[in-house]
Formats: structure tokens, sequence, C-alpha cells
């Protein structure tokens, strides 16, 4: 399944670092009865990721708080220990934004946004993508059309289209 704008967003287990560690998380109880944005990326620590796409959520997560969106995850095929240190590092976790690894890209490939370079190592990664959804289903898709390239889906451009 490729995922469109009206789909319900699929329920898959991801991870993210608790006060005792590891903890698992599911998408349909962040996404039920609330406005939620998730931005997913290739990967943490990599170039565009690391240098346009977390920072364009970080430069707007106060006009998504203020058009009543109650959370802002950003989802990578890393696991919970990368993705909260990469939090740290690019001030993803400070400015509020919640970083969830899909270490078996259990959600990534359930929405279809799948991928692999082989050159560059990366397996089952994924493809750029923001969307904005409300009570799991989603309103606004926007997905970029390479990894390289952050226009289509940053900060920036969801928070214009909600």
């Amino acid at each position: 399944m490729t995922l469109s704008t009206g789909d319900t967003l699929p329920n898959a287990t991801l991870l993210r670092i608790g006060a005792d560690g590891p903890e698992q998380v599911e998408m349909a109880s962040l996404t039920k009865g609330r406005k939620v944005v998730i931005f997913g990326l290739p990967g943490a620590y990599t170039g565009t990721c690391t240098s346009a796409h977390m920072p364009s959520f970080i430069r707007t997560k106060d006009e998504f708080d203020a058009k009543g969106v109650d959370e802002v995850i950003c989802v990578s095929v890393n696991d919970p220990f990368v993705m909260d240190a990469w939090g740290d590092a690019t001030g993803g976790k400070n400015a509020g934004i919640t970083l969830l690894g899909d270490a078996s890209a259990e959600f990534t490939k359930a929405i279809g946004m799948n991928w692999t370079a082989e050159p560059v190592g990366f397996y089952d990664r994924s493809r750029r993508y923001a969307m904005y959804a409300e009570d799991g289903v989603v309103k606004v898709l926007n997905v970029e059309e390479g990894p390289g390239v952050c226009e289509v889906s940053a900060g920036e451009t969801l928070v214009a289209a909600i």
C-alpha cells in the first residue's frame, strides 16, 4: 500500500527512549483523536536530514502548535538510541519534536515509503515525506521525488498547507 490523502494510517509499533530506556509506542495511540504531523526521512545524521529536514520542523514547531497540532513526530528507520542522540544533536528534542525509531521499517513499509540504496548501505529506509493527520486520517501528504531534496516535505510547506 502506498499511502494517500484520505487514507487511515496503519498501526505499527515504533520505539523511543523513555525514562527507563527503550519503550514501544503504537502509532494508533499517538494519532487517535489527535492532530499530528509526521515527517519521515532516510536516516538520522545524514546530510539533508540533518541540515534541512529536521531544522525546517524546528523552525515551524511553534506555527504547528498555533494551528492546534498536538504533536510533531519524526520517524526514521533507525534504532531509538540513534534517534534520541540525533534529537539531542540537532535540537529537535529541545524543540519538542518526538523522535521515533522504526528499526524494522514496519511503519515505513506499511505506508509504502520504503526504498533501498545499496551503494550507500540503505536497506528499507524511508523516503522523505511530511504529513498532517487528524484522528489517524491523512489530510495532507507531501512526498519528495528524491532523498537529497527537502522542499515539498519541509516544515514550512506543510504548515502552509494546514
